[in-house]
């Protein structure tokens, strides 16, 4: 008996299964419709905000007075750990 019941299952189960998951589908859709928050805020593009950025820099605006990078200090004494100090 088991053997016809199952037999009879496996060939049938694509007729049983598509609507049950249909019908699941269609209510956790909805569901989510309904529960969740459609409204998504504009933000500008990482590229758009970085060259607007590189723009407004003031480097930019006096390019012709260049601040010459001098090292101070010793190397050792910038990153000394507050242990050793």
């Amino acid at each position: 008996m088991w053997p016809i019941l199952m037999r009879v299952a496996s060939r049938y189960a694509p007729y049983i299964t598509l609507p049950f998951a249909g019908v699941v589908g269609f209510i956790g859709y909805n569901l989510e419709n309904w529960l969740s928050d459609k409204y998504t805020p504009y933000h500008e593009s990482i590229k758009e905000s970085r060259g607007e950025r590189l723009l407004s820099d003031e480097a930019l605006l006096n390019s012709t007075e260049v601040v010459k990078l001098k090292p101070s200090g010793k190397a050792l004494d910038r990153n000394l750990s507050p242990s050793l100090q």
